[in-house]
């Protein structure tokens, strides 16, 4: 009786760690849900069309002859699904999506967000303090002969008019990346909260 009840004992607590990871897993599927609707949208207002594949194989014979047409060109890649990460707000609304690819990073504004260069702390903090420094410190190594130029730290911002469109970064490391995810991520925020007091 007590090996049964042991035996119990063990499937019941297998059961909830079985039901804990099923619940993280569908958190983690969400979020991967969110990100490509996010990813979509930005691209069908950039004028992209969404790519739909065929859930039945097609047969060779019934293929048709494939018309050459110049691919359109995008401005970066599409990131690869595990580069790309979601910014959010402590309530978990959407600030950006975050692509990297190798030693470069790129920020895009959520849809619904129209953040403006001149609200705080975008350059007093971001720029002034972050990737100024960042590109300062590159330059000076290269000048010191202790860096490539080409491998110097430099960044983009894409705007329409005043409106945050993209941010582009070249040439961080590992440990820029994760400075740089947390500052993005805390400047969009602050950001986020000013445009909500003055609506």
């Amino acid at each position: 009786m007590a090996e049964a009840a042991e035996r119990i004992k063990r499937l019941i607590s297998f059961k909830e760690n079985l039901e804990k990871k099923i619940e993280a897993l569908d958190n983690e599927l969400k979020e991967m849900n969110a990100a490509l609707e996010t990813i979509n949208s930005v691209l069908l207002e950039k004028g992209f069309k969404r790519v739909e594949v065929p859930k039945e194989p097609v047969s060779h014979a019934a293929v048709p002859e494939p018309k050459t047409e110049p691919a359109p060109t995008l401005r970066s890649p599409i990131p690869e699904p595990e580069n790309v990460m979601l910014l959010k707000t402590a309530t978990g609304e959407e600030l950006a999506i975050i692509s990297v690819e190798q030693n470069s990073l790129h920020v895009v504004p959520a849809p619904d967000k129209d953040f403006d260069v001149s609200t705080p702390p975008f350059t007093q903090f971001l720029v002034e303090r972050v990737l100024m420094k960042m590109q300062e410190r590159d330059n000076e190594m290269a000048r010191a002969g202790q860096l490539e130029p080409e491998r110097i730290f430099s960044y983009n911002i894409v705007r329409e008019g005043d409106t945050i469109r993209e941010l582009i970064i070249h040439n961080a490391d590992e440990d820029r990346l994760r400075e740089l995810k947390s500052s993005i991520r805390w400047t969009f925020e602050k950001m986020h909260e000013k445009m909500k007091g003055q609506s």
